[in-house]
């Protein structure tokens, strides 16, 4: 565990800049998370918040960077969940601990999944895309970022729900992942809003159902899931902030305020929401307890799916 100096316990903390990790390359929603609340974060601290992208290894890159760093609240890292959840249980002999390497700080936005099709096949609802993969299972099959991605085992989740047997074809993001489904290469993704929203528009892409528990203000009239005909299918990918273990609670507690505020604005909710997001603060212990419940649960599904990395 990190152990931090004198000078972070004191009360000038921060006296110099901050550096922001972010565990995804810029332009996906972690880095446009990170984005929207260090530049706000700064002024409140009065000092200026530096967002530093380490993309890599399913999350590996940036939290090893963290957990390597001083516990003194000058480096945090902003963690998108599928790789703060679900790395650690498909990745043998990881070199960090999702609980014991980590303070949480806050949770800072929270996004469901939206299924879509190609717009070319004849699916209207959940319920006909179930039951098209029942008559021929396997034929129809899904894009994903990547192997133990929130997008495979969201999917995954919805095949031991339906018995279903959608197939599953990776790719190394999300961005290659979209290419293929617009160019006919696969018939359907599940992913967070942003990528989707501008080929919904274009007419591109067909959204089914929505994995929240409410229906999104930018797609008003996609189902939830639950309306759909699966109540359990709730999935929402977080973004979240996390300090190495050991940095002192008057910092974790500094940082986790001026975050709350910041999310309480209407012009951050306002960006929240148009990214297909929502502004979903928690604080340090909610947050702690919540990544334990999420550990568990994606346990469950990623062994019944048998998804692992090699």
């Amino acid at each position: 565990m990190n152990v931090a100096p004198a000078s972070a316990q004191a009360g000038n903390y921060p006296d110099r800049p901050i550096k922001l990790i972010v565990s995804a390359a810029p332009g996906g929603t972690t880095d446009l998370t990170a984005r929207m609340i260090a530049e706000p974060l700064g002024r409140a601290l009065g000092q200026s918040v530096v967002v530093d992208n380490k993309p890599g290894g399913a999350g590996t890159i940036a939290a090893q960077l963290v957990t390597r760093s001083e516990a003194d609240g000058y480096t945090l890292l902003l963690q998108y969940s599928g790789y703060q959840v679900i790395t650690p249980l498909i990745t043998p002999n990881l070199s960090w601990d999702p609980i014991k390497d980590f303070a949480p700080v806050a949770n800072v936005l929270s996004a469901p999944q939206v299924l879509v099709v190609r717009s070319d096949l004849p699916y209207k609802t959940l319920k006909e895309l179930v039951a098209a993969d029942k008559k021929e299972p396997g034929k129809l099959n899904y894009a994903s970022s990547g192997v133990g991605s929130l997008q495979q085992v969201s999917t995954e989740l919805l095949n031991q729900m339906a018995g279903t047997k959608f197939t599953h074809i990776p790719y190394n993001g999300t961005g290659p992942a979209m290419k293929d489904l617009l160019g006919g290469s696969v018939d359907m993704t599940m992913t967070t809003p942003p990528p989707l929203l501008p080929q919904i528009a274009a007419g591109k892409l067909r959204p089914l159902a929505m994995t929240g528990k409410s229906r999104l203000p930018s797609l008003p009239d996609v189902p939830t899931a639950a309306e759909a005909g699966f109540p359990d299918l709730l999935v929402s990918s977080w973004f979240a902030m996390y300090a190495p273990a050991g940095t002192p609670p008057e910092v974790v507690n500094k940082l986790t305020k001026e975050i709350e505020a910041i999310m309480k604005t209407p012009e951050f909710r306002k960006k929240a929401e148009s990214l297909g997001a929502e502004a979903q603060y928690m604080g340090p212990a909610e947050l702690g307890d919540f990544t334990k419940q999420e550990l568990k649960r994606w346990d469950t599904v990623v062994k019944a799916a048998n998804i692992s990395v090699q």
